[in-house]
């Protein structure tokens, strides 16, 4: 079977802008992405904390940069029947994480911890 063909920025940027993405793995939920205007997000692992970000392309990867790490994490999408497939770019033996339409799971974030 083919490979379908990297999404470019563009694309993945009319794709992705103004939704909330789930993401699935190996079967089970991983995680949720808002895509904000001009290329901001926030991500969160479905545990009630979010992390505020951004993209950009990096040749065929969309990199993003979150809050709580200054190393981007580069993955290279592609869009099939059944939504979006991403690749980890920084570890590419790693599990292609998919777009999932319904995983049970909503995307809250629950604000800041305060201090004890």
């Amino acid at each position: 079977m083919a490979q379908a063909e990297p999404m470019t920025a563009a694309e993945f940027e009319a794709y992705v802008t103004g939704k909330t993405l789930f993401y699935g793995r190996l079967g089970d939920p991983y995680g949720a992405e808002i895509y904000h205007e001009n290329r901001r997000v926030t991500w969160s692992f479905l545990d009630g904390e979010c992390k505020e970000g951004y993209w950009y392309e990096s040749g065929t990867n969309i990199c993003f940069v979150y809050e709580d790490r200054i190393d981007p994490q580069c993955w290279t999408f592609e869009r099939g029947a059944r939504g979006l497939t991403a690749t980890f770019e920084n570890d590419p033996t790693s599990a292609d994480l998919y777009e999932a339409e319904d995983i049970g799971e909503e995307m809250v974030c629950l604000g800041p911890k305060i201090g004890v």
